[in-house]
């Protein structure tokens, strides 16, 4: 099992850098960098390229609607090239809060663009003359009539660099598993994650390239490991709300629908008419301590080993977490010893 960990798109980026660096030196395997609309994933990333040696890098995730695929494909290969071969490509189609709210463009056919997009950066990978005739239109067949099929001058590292998709709608998660390396999900909770993505993973993966590696899941939640650490779940309260009650809209809310797949409906709806009613810290709190330690591995040793073992057996192979509490770094060490030991 690898670990990884993400850089939030908020708060100071240079400290987290050192941090990164630190990290790497206790055994985390993956750096995911988010992007929203605070500074952009892809600096970031060029900078911990720089700074680091031995730990993958990507951005978790790339909306799929902020850039063409062609970028899309240049930015990775790029980052790829800088880093030495590290780079992972992370993808998601965010939500029509952000796509359409700051971005500015219509949130239309996710998973349809989604598909085409992965295709079309496996062929710039490739250095094939890129063509499309989907959505995408390569050579764009309007405007001035001058556009030609190219291909990636440069010579990329690797011809096919590793695709995690952010997923956890149905018809998406099925996408990730058909044609992705790894699959993103969030809010995961591996005791239901067969009930809740089962059809839909077995679906992809009936679909899966032989070629393709295996399927990577990447999960997990807040880390602290102690005796006395419980309080810290504390902290996942208003983050939880925040996605469940205020993201996106009353009438689509991912973060919401996923709540009632996994049998929390009538949660998911008080959170989210107290959340958008303004009773944000209401909201938070009543979420029960039970989901709360089930979300997160926050405990003793035996209890995150057993959180762990869980994850593991979901099919999870990327353990993804975020260290809390007075001794982040010392609970992270304690985890990469559980995981190397089991």
């Amino acid at each position: 099992m690898k670990l990884a960990m993400q850089v939030n798109y908020a708060g100071d980026i240079l400290e987290t850098v050192e941090q990164v660096v630190t990290y790497e030196q206790a055994g985390l395997d993956i750096v995911f960098v988010a992007e929203a609309y605070g500074f952009d994933a892809v600096s970031i990333l060029g900078y911990l390229a720089a700074r680091t040696t031995r730990v993958e890098l990507g951005p978790g995730i790339l909306p799929i609607y902020s850039r063409t695929p062609a970028l899309i494909a240049q930015t990775a290969a790029g980052l790829d090239y800088v880093s030495g071969g590290r780079a992972v490509l992370g993808l998601g189609a965010s939500g029509p809060q952000v796509i359409e709210g700051w971005h500015g463009v219509a949130y239309d056919r996710p998973i349809a663009r989604t598909r085409e997009l992965i295709e079309i950066c496996r062929k710039v990978w490739r250095r094939e003359r890129l063509e499309a005739d989907g959505i995408y239109q390569i050579p764009f067949p309007g405007g001035t009539g001058l556009g030609k099929a190219l291909k990636l001058i440069t010579q990329p590292v690797r011809p096919r660099l590793p695709i995690y998709l952010a997923a956890i709608g149905p018809a998406n998660v099925a996408l990730a598993a058909e044609l992705a390396e790894g699959w993103l999900p969030i809010f995961y909770l591996p005791e239901q994650a067969e009930t809740v993505w089962g059809e839909a993973v077995k679906k992809g993966l009936a679909r899966r390239d032989g070629s393709l590696a295996n399927f990577d899941v990447v999960a997990g939640g807040m880390l602290a490991i102690g005796d006395d650490v419980q309080q810290l779940l504390e902290l996942a309260r208003p983050h939880i709300a925040l996605y469940v009650g205020g993201m996106g809209a009353r009438t689509k809310n991912f973060y919401n629908d996923l709540f009632h797949r996994y049998g929390y409906g009538d949660l998911a709806e008080q959170i989210q008419e107290l959340y958008l009613g303004g009773e944000r810290e209401k909201a938070a709190a009543c979420i029960p301590l039970d989901l709360l330690e089930r979300l997160n591995l926050v405990g003793d040793s035996g209890f995150v080993e057993d959180r762990v073992r869980a994850h593991a057996g979901a099919g999870v192979g990327t353990l993804m977490v975020s260290p809390v509490g007075n001794d982040p770094l010392g609970s992270f060490r304690r985890l990469r010893e559980i995981v190397d030991r089991l």
